[in-house]
């Protein structure tokens, strides 16, 4: 690789191996080099090389898996956020890689329309704790909006929150109570963004999204949490790889 950027921020090199790329310096299927050999290519930390990598895989340019590395899977850049929400691993790489901008915690009493979502009783009373989703490496767009409701035993995570904006709920939930994820529960639809909504996410009324509700259980069975968020359609997919048992 000729021609190293003169500032090793994540832009520059994301820039630099983008150019790579096209190039054919790292032809479609191959594996990009690692971490550590970009660290010492770049001068620079390892904190850095991952936003700059994550970034290329924002683009649809490379993609991630651990114990494998990092793949070029095309030439060219695309414009819509594609993160796979396949595993428990892959929901937590998202948490670490798509920050929360806190919007509102309130405590708010369950009509029963969202008492279906929830799978609770109307009436009955959680925290809520919305935000923002924000990519860590591309703040100019909100990847989408989260509303997490936790029992109010678990009342002390809203001030944690503030202060982990990269970190799961759930993930917070664990360290402070002790309660570990035993199975995540995942139902998406189809939706269109509604007016109280569009704001927000930047987008027209009736934008098509997807609606993505997690129920989140101990290993008692019992659940501690429920995520329900909005993507805008253009901005985020789900994508599952199924083999034969």
């Amino acid at each position: 690789m000729n021609h190293l950027p003169t500032k090793s921020n994540f832009v520059d090199i994301a820039r630099h191996l983008t150019e790579s790329i096209a190039s054919g310096r790292f032809p479609v299927g191959s594996l990009l080099p690692t971490e550590m050999e970009l660290c010492d290519h770049y001068s620079t930390s390892r904190h850095t090389v991952r936003a700059a990598l994550h970034e290329l895989q924002q683009l649809g340019l490379v993609s991630r898996k651990k114990n494998v590395g990092t793949r070029v899977e095309a030439i060219q850049a695309t414009n819509e956020f594609r993160p796979s929400l396949a595993s428990l691993d892959d929901l937590i790489q998202f948490g670490n890689t798509h920050v929360r901008k806190l919007q509102d915690v309130v405590s708010q009493k369950i009509k029963k329309d969202l008492a279906e979502d929830l799978r609770c009783k109307a009436g009955s009373t959680w925290i809520r704790i919305s935000s923002l989703r924000m990519d860590s490496a591309n703040d100019r767009l909100p990847v989408g909006w989260t509303d997490v409701y936790i029992p109010p035993a678990h009342a002390e995570i809203a001030e944690l929150v503030r202060h982990s904006p990269g970190l799961l709920i759930s993930t917070l939930i664990e360290k402070r109570y002790g309660r570990r994820i035993e199975q995540v529960e995942q139902e998406i639809r189809a939706v269109t963004i509604d007016e109280s909504m569009a704001h927000a996410l930047q987008v027209e009324v009736g934008t098509t999204a997807l609606k993505i509700i997690r129920w989140y259980s101990d290993a008692a069975g019992d659940v501690f949490e429920v995520s329900v968020s909005i993507h805008p359609a253009e901005r985020f997919s789900v994508s599952m790889l199924l083999k034969r048992s």
